[in-house]
């Protein structure tokens, strides 16, 4: 496996890190040589990444977190300092979509549920990490970074996904707040915002028509990969983006840009839809 050392002698935490946009984070941090402790509640699969990223040389340990219990978060935390001594970096990747999207029916609790995971566990996780980060550097080391997960619907709406839209744009906006209160430490704090990503969450090889729907508003006329996030990622997390803070960055195949949907919009009484 090639490796570079983008990330030596770091120490990163990522939560969501069992599927998808995590794995593939986790994995290409391990590759530049950082310490990784994946976090998430799917305790097979994290683990299964874990023993993964060990085979191939790289260090890593699994630790069971619900990023909206504060309790889970701040002793993955304390696991992350026990196992190696700091935290130089976090990805706040952790996130659920809803399970009932239509506006005017969505139960409260499924709101919640959504905005607990996305935007709650970025903020819970952040906060204790940037405590640690915070009492490191009164210690001498170097100020940390903190990279959130963000979306294309932090700015483009999905009608079937108010709570998922809701939270992105918190995200969005939480990470420039973050960005302003940590920025006297040092400590940097960017976002990435994916289109549609092949993961397991998109569930985007449904059907054809689907798939077409996603290629007719993607210019570059593909689906996106984990690790073309994970590229990201690294960046983000090295040297290289030293003087970035407060930014979100889109990585989507120019879908923004278009301002399309491809979803068009009717009355629920229409005989027919709307071109």
């Amino acid at each position: 496996m090639a490796s570079g050392d983008q990330l030596s002698g770091k120490v990163a935490i990522v939560t969501g890190a069992a599927n998808g946009i995590g794995r593939a984070i986790a994995r290409a941090f391990a590759r530049e040589g950082a310490k990784v402790v994946l976090a998430d509640v799917d305790e097979e699969g994290g683990e299964k990444v874990a023993a993964d990223i060990a085979a191939d040389g790289g260090q890593a340990i699994f630790r069971y977190c619900d990023v909206g219990e504060r309790l889970d978060v701040r002793n993955l935390v304390c696991a992350a300092g026990d196992a190696f001594e700091k935290v130089d970096i976090l990805v706040n990747n952790a996130g659920v979509v809803s399970e009932g999207g239509d506006f005017l029916t969505m139960e409260e609790e499924e709101f919640d549920r959504v905005i607990r995971i996305n935007l709650k566990g970025q903020f819970l996780v952040g906060q204790a990490v940037a405590q640690r980060m915070v009492a490191q550097i009164e210690e001498g080391h170097a100020p940390g970074t903190i990279i959130n997960m963000s979306s294309i619907n932090a700015v483009v709406a999905l009608p079937a996904q108010p709570a998922y839209s809701a939270s992105k744009g918190g995200v969005k906006q939480l990470t420039k707040a973050m960005a302003l209160a940590l920025a006297p430490y040092g400590i940097r704090v960017n976002a990435i915002g994916p289109g549609t990503i092949r993961t397991e969450m998109a569930n985007t090889a449904a059907n054809a028509r689907a798939q077409e729907a996603i290629l007719s508003r993607t210019p570059l006329r593909r689906i996106g990969e984990p690790e073309e996030i994970a590229s990201l990622a690294v960046f983000l997390a090295s040297d290289g983006a030293s003087y970035m803070t407060g930014q979100t960055v889109y990585a989507d195949g120019g879908r923004l840009a278009l301002n399309y949907t491809a979803l068009p919009l009717v009355k629920k009484n229409d005989g027919e839809k709307k071109k």
